[in-house]
């Protein structure tokens, strides 16, 4: 008590509150709190003095000044209206109040009126002096249990995924359950949740799921990817949570809360057989927690985003975001570049031969970028060993090299016999390159030329039982004659060729 008399004395002489902080080896916060006290209850220094350190104690400590009945309603009635207006971007609270004061000549004055509204404020909200503007933000996050359905086929229990996200100004809410946390899941479910608000905020709050945050820190997150390509595409920005600072996520982890007790518990004791099922459920509760009203207030959460934050939104784009993947590759000698997910390969510009490339794809199309320019586009190609060939993207002297693909040997070998396709398809298939097996696949084909396609059919249909497939095994069985004997011919009937690299079983006497 005595360091606070001393505050409020140094405070009546005119020194800083810096000043009174060092002097007194206060935080400036805890002087400030004094000071504004002591404005707050327009009391004298001689009042002060005249009581004692119980009195001023209980003085200071207490939670509510008493005021009229008639001037705490008017005030406490003013609130609900001051909430909405904050939500406006360029309303604070000393032109609220200038506007309650205009309204109450009588009134609180400033001090009062912060005052009160923040005892309002925590008795309705308690996270409400985060002041959220209209179409500001959006705040996204798992929560921690699980929802469950049964699989109708197998009768395996499978866990899901609960996804909320919440506006900040009108707290409207959206939910849904998801397969999983990944990528894809958590893409889709954020993008459902603007077309269930129907509108993009000026930013999404994830909290630091890998999904959505590879490396938090404190000043530059490092964001995934694909989450920051979909921000892109949305016209929005990403703001992760800064890490052990609970205020950035409060308003989400509260609707998590509120959501656990209206959705989770009730949906929990019941049984679902499908997602769809269990996502019809859990948006047939959501519409009934949107239109219930809020805590000590005469409007809902639909009520709210209706009046202040639907127009406040940005509108969605025409199109849906499509989900882009990556991967890198090395531009071979012959022009082309590997997706080695579909094992298709697709033409860039001859100048960038033995360039380092990053590859992105869609469902439908594939761009290939070197150090962040496009050089190629194509559309996606899902068959395999098979070339996809722009003639402007190859050098006058490769572009012969073009007409000798995989599906030319397929189509070749098929054109013989049904049997002699299906060897050239998995000689192809064995080789790491496609153009490492050309020569093998040319041995084959041509050699039907020479000994006639019955001949080649059978020792095609031969390797493939033995499951060897190269141009070596093939030649030698046309050259030793092995093709021509039936499966039932004993091995003794087998005569080996004369040749000086065989001893013969004289040697061995």
């Amino acid at each position: 008590m005595n360091k606070i008399r001393k505050v409020i004395q140094f405070h009546n002489q005119g020194s800083s509150k810096l000043f009174i902080s060092k002097y007194l080896s206060l935080s400036r916060n805890t002087v400030k709190k004094y000071i504004s006290m002591y404005q707050f209850l327009n009391l004298s220094m001689n009042d002060i003095a005249k009581r004692s350190d119980t009195e001023l104690e209980e003085l200071l400590s207490q939670e509510r000044i008493p005021l009229s009945s008639n001037k705490l309603q008017a005030v406490y009635d003013f609130f609900p209206h001051m909430e909405k207006e904050l939500k406006k971007t360029g309303v604070t609270r000393y032109s609220m109040w200038q506007e309650y004061y205009k309204k109450y000549p009588n009134g609180l004055k400033s001090t009062q009126f912060r005052y009160y509204y923040n005892l309002w404020g925590k008795k309705v909200n308690p996270v409400m002096h985060m002041n959220h503007k209209a179409g500001d933000k959006m705040y996204i996050d798992y929560a921690g249990k699980t929802l469950e359905y049964i699989d109708k086929e197998t009768g395996e229990v499978i866990e899901v995924q609960f996804f909320v996200a919440i506006l900040g100004a009108s707290q409207y809410t959206y939910a849904e359950v998801s397969l999983s946390q990944k990528k894809e899941d958590f893409v889709a479910s954020v993008e459902n949740a603007l077309h269930y608000f129907k509108g993009v905020p000026s930013a999404i709050v994830p909290d630091n799921l890998k999904s959505a945050v590879i490396k938090s820190s404190r000043y530059e997150p490092t964001i995934n990817e694909t989450f920051l390509d979909f921000a892109e595409h949305y016209g929005t920005t990403i703001l992760p949570a800064r890490a052990y600072k609970p205020r950035d996520k409060s308003l989400v982890e509260g609707a998590v809360k509120i959501l656990y007790h209206r959705i989770y518990a009730e949906l929990k004791e019941q049984t679902f057989y499908s997602l769809k099922e269990l996502n019809q459920a859990v948006w047939d509760k959501l519409e009934k927690h949107n239109n219930r009203k809020l805590t000590g207030r005469p409007t809902s959460r639909l009520q709210l985003f209706n009046e202040l934050e639907k127009d406040k939104l940005s509108p969605l784009p025409i199109e849906r975001y499509e989900m882009k993947f990556f991967a890198f590759a090395t531009v071979m000698l012959n022009g082309h570049v590997l997706l080695s997910k579909d094992k298709h390969y697709y033409s860039v510009p001859y100048q960038y031969i033995k360039k380092k490339v990053k590859i992105v794809f869609t469902n439908n199309k594939v761009e290939v970028y070197c150090k962040y320019n496009r050089i190629a586009l194509h559309p996606r190609d899902f068959k395999k060993y098979i070339y996809t060939t722009i003639k402007e993207h190859m050098a006058s002297t490769h572009q012969y090299m073009t007409e000798w693909t995989p599906q030319r040997f397929i189509d070749w070998g098929q054109s013989i016999d049904q049997s002699v396709g299906l060897f050239i398809t998995n000689l192809l298939e064995i080789k790491q390159h496609p153009e490492q097996a050309y020569k093998s696949c040319l041995g084959v084909l041509s050699s039907a030329k020479k000994v006639g396609n019955e001949r080649v059919i059978n020792a095609c249909k031969r390797a493939m039982e033995h499951n060897i497939y190269n141009y070596k095994f093939i030649q030698t069985m046309l050259t030793t004659g092995m093709d021509l004997l039936s499966k039932d011919d004993d091995n003794e009937n087998i005569i080996i060729p004369e040749h000086k690299n065989i001893r013969g079983k004289n040697y061995y006497k």
